[in-house]
């Protein structure tokens, strides 16, 4: 269904921008690109609702601390936005805003997205979702500003690997000259994304790489996180973000997998692939993605999701 987004922002009042659990780069940068367009295009303030703690290293994104994590559930939007949300479930309790909304608007870019919403805006073979935003404003000459630009160049960046990934096309490169143009930096936004680690964080990240498992001639290669683990180093959820990538980078990986510890019925998976299809695999547990970067969540020890992954994988 066609969506226009000016004619339904003019008309609603209340406007709640979604992300997913977990948040990234690019659904924190979408949310605050799209929460100050909101508001310079319309004179309109909408709320942000992050539905976990939000990563230490994206804490300079513009308008950020407006973010809230927790809002008062008898609260009835006239529009609720999601912003690189793959399936509902991934915004978690606040699933409730959604499903009492008057109108909702799913903007994603993943190619397993089952188009939830009343509208949608997908794009399965933009980078990012904040390509599919900066694609819509372009089209529609909705004007950036600097606070715009730093957030979709944010959101871009970080889902592209910093333009390293598969998911990197001319058009995404062209996206972010222009974003530049408009006054993102990319040494400052590259730093900050990358470069601003706790000694924990690397500490961490380094005891789960070292304790990583590999099979099938080290083609496979997996690390388990508990909650124990998490505990030794006080690690907050976005700690595991990373491991799936450098147990990739192995020459010999084509398939890495971090297994968080939810609880001992309930465990969060991270895949990643060279030429295999993990988006397909994670699919079959209710998740998605990326053909080669995708998740999901197995109702299963973490014991029995290593089997029932590796049941999966097919070299």
């Amino acid at each position: 269904m066609n969506c226009n987004l000016d004619n339904i922002i003019k008309s609603s009042k209340k406007i709640l921008l979604l992300t997913h659990m977990n948040p990234d780069g690019d659904t924190l940068g979408s949310m605050c690109a799209l929460y100050k367009m909101i508001y310079n295009r319309f004179k309109k303030k909408a709320d942000m609702n992050v539905v976990s703690n939000i990563p230490y290293n994206y804490k300079f994104l513009p308008n950020i601390d407006l973010a809230q994590r927790y809002f008062d559930k008898s609260l009835v939007y006239d529009l609720v936005i999601t912003l690189d949300v793959a399936a509902i479930d991934r915004v978690m309790d606040s699933k409730i805003f959604f499903d009492k909304a008057k109108c909702t608007i799913n903007i994603d870019h993943h190619k397993t997205n089952p188009k939830f919403g009343d509208y949608q805006i997908i794009e399965p073979n933009a980078s990012s979702c904040g390509e599919v935003l900066f694609n819509y404003f372009k089209t529609n000459n909705w004007k950036l500003d600097k606070d715009i630009a730093i957030a979709l160049y944010t959101a871009i960046m970080t889902d592209t690997g910093n333009f390293r990934f598969e998911n990197t096309s001319s058009n995404t490169l062209r996206a972010a000259a222009d974003l530049i143009d408009f006054g993102a930096n990319p040494n400052f936004i590259y730093k900050q994304c990358y470069e601003t680690k706790t000694k924990n964080f690397v500490l961490f990240q380094n005891y789960c790489v070292n304790k990583a498992v590999f099979s099938e001639d080290s083609k496979i290669a997996y690390t388990t996180v508990y909650k124990k683990d998490l505990e030794k180093f006080s690690a907050g959820d976005d700690y595991t973000d990373g491991i799936a990538e450098t147990l990739r980078a192995i020459e010999t990986t084509e398939v890495s997998f971090v297994l968080k510890e939810v609880d001992t019925k309930l465990t969060k998976i991270s895949m990643r692939s060279k030429k295999t299809d993990v988006a397909a695999i994670c699919s079959k547990f209710g998740g998605g993605g990326h053909t080669f970067a995708a998740g999901c969540t197995i109702k299963a020890n973490i014991k029995d999701s290593i089997k029932k992954i590796l049941d999966e994988i097919n070299l």
